[in-house]
């Protein structure tokens, strides 16, 4: 019965890993504490209500109100507050392992995401965050602009992403699966479209991954692909974009070097295919108003399909 109602990828009912289930015990105590106390006061209300005065008098004795009135809550919320400060020093500590670490840089309204190798880059990914199971993740989170908040709320709590300020968060994984995680901090007009996917996988299959995204773009041996590429370095995409492998080195908008193999595009707002890459590259301010990518409404269709087929070749 209560499966569907705390159940989903963006649920903090529904923990997948050891620091969302200690937020959501926390939370289960405030429900359950409320709803106690919210029963107590009732019936005590009732009982004046319904019990004749005299009967019901004790109710405003001098130590009944400072007991129940100000010790009691005195005492239970020190008690939750220091229980919700530890759970937030758990949530930020670095575990004893060498983690994966993992730089995630906020945007005006995307994720600009850094896979690090001795602490340096190793290559550059957006929206999609692939992490090992079990395993625990080290990211250093900051902005590139205004005031962003990242929030995957079945792994950890929120933390924000201040400018001139990095700070960390630990995210592990308990079991498979993609975890939804979305800005928790108004940064703009389009702050709702601003969401993202970690993709919990087992480790071969990261290590895959990885090695995968690690690699330049291949070039396509299609004709009407090439024609993609030509057009796509033509119509200056390269300025704001970099494909490794070619001459796009923009570092303005997202790394499109494999941007084919990624589960959605604009930072979650629509699922990667082909009609929506066309549609985001013919008019992104109709889908997501107040992004940087200007409209290229100057294609035609057949150069538009050339360009959205050779990016969705992106793998």
């Amino acid at each position: 019965m209560w499966t569907w109602m705390v159940s989903g990828p963006q649920s903090a009912l529904d923990p997948g890993g050891p620091h969302a289930s200690s937020i959501a015990t926390l939370s289960w105590i405030m429900f359950a504490g409320g709803g106690v106390i919210f029963l107590i006061v009732m019936l005590l209300l009732g009982w004046a209500l319904v019990v004749p005065g005299r009967r019901s008098a004790w109710l405003s004795n001098i130590y009944v109100v400072v007991v129940g009135g100000i010790a009691f809550p005195i005492v239970t919320l020190s008690a939750l507050l220091i229980y919700g400060l530890s759970i937030a020093r758990t949530i930020t500590a670095m575990p004893g392992e060498a983690p994966l670490e993992i730089s995630v840089v906020g945007e005006q309204f995307w994720w600009r995401v850094h896979y690090l190798e001795n602490g340096k880059p190793a290559f550059e990914t957006a929206n999609d965050i692939h992490i090992p199971v079990g395993q625990p993740v080290r990211l250093s989170l900051t902005t590139a602009d205004v005031i962003h908040s990242f929030w995957v709320p079945s792994l950890a709590g929120k933390l924000d992403m201040i400018p001139g300020q990095t700070n960390v968060l630990t995210l592990k994984p308990d079991r498979l699966g993609v975890y939804r995680g979305q800005c928790a901090e108004f940064c703009g007009g389009a702050h709702a479209l601003m969401a993202f996917d970690v993709v919990a996988l087992a480790q071969d299959q990261f290590d895959a991954w990885r090695n995968g995204q690690s690699r330049a773009a291949r070039e396509p041996t299609d004709p009407f692909l090439r024609r993609g590429k030509k057009l796509f370095l033509a119509a200056g995409c390269g300025s704001c974009h970099t494909v490794r492998g070619t001459s796009a080195d923009g570092t303005i908008g997202p790394d499109l070097t494999h941007v084919g193999s990624r589960r959605s595009i604009a930072a979650g707002t629509l699922p990667n295919n082909r009609g929506t890459l066309g549609g985001w590259i013919s008019g992104s301010q109709h889908l997501k108003p107040g992004n940087k990518m200007p409209p290229f409404d100057m294609l035609s269709g057949q150069d538009l399909l050339a360009v959205t087929s050779y990016l969705e070749s992106l793998k």
